[in-house]
């Protein structure tokens, strides 16, 4: 009798083995089916991810940097410096505008000297007036305004850096904008 009741729980256990040993077919199509649709899903999260960080990220980062080099470069100018060359690097003590009121920081309606192209190495590129030469990626423009009513010895410099192109095609294109205001005789 033993024997029987171990043998019937044995062939019992086999049974209940034998109808969970594996996966069908059919449970492995919809677990690969789910697994697929979840992984189109965070790689859609992803591809947004990617262009954002480019465009917040990367881009606007070096246009905050060009911003900064050009407003640099424009503050080691004397105060009443108007003839000073800055479209170039080093800067031409002649055949410029220096820092005559002028110019505009828009990059969509630049100014005739107060503007100049880069490379996407951030390397100044030749131009001839407002032509954008070819292979540029970043444009900066520049405005020197009178300082507030009354103060003849204070000059607003403000400088934007826009890129061309952005990585995708919803939102504006990444641009940083920098003003100082220069105080004679600084």
């Amino acid at each position: 009798m033993t024997m029987r009741i171990t043998r019937d729980v044995t062939e019992n256990c086999n049974r209940k083995r034998d109808r969970q040993a594996g996966f069908s077919l059919l449970e492995t199509v919809v677990a690969t089916g789910l697994l697929c649709a979840v992984a189109f899903g965070i790689m859609a999260l992803a591809v947004v991810a990617l262009m954002t960080s480019e465009n917040q990220g990367h881009l606007v980062a070096r246009t905050s940097e060009y911003s900064q080099d050009k407003m640099e470069q424009l503050l080691a100018l004397a105060f009443n410096d108007t003839s000073s060359n800055t479209t170039v690097i080093p800067t031409v003590s002649t055949g410029g505008v220096g820092l005559t009121i002028g110019g505009s920081s828009t990059p969509s309606s630049p100014s005739t000297g107060y503007v100049d192209y880069l490379d996407s190495s951030g390397n100044i590129l030749t131009t001839t007036g407002n032509t954008a030469p070819s292979g540029w990626q970043y444009i900066r423009v520049w405005s020197i305004a009178a300082g507030p009513a009354g103060a003849t010895n204070e000059k607003l410099i403000t400088v934007t850096t826009e890129v061309e192109t952005q990585v995708g095609s919803y939102g504006a294109l990444p641009e940083s904008t920098v003003s100082v205001l220069k105080v004679n005789p600084f």
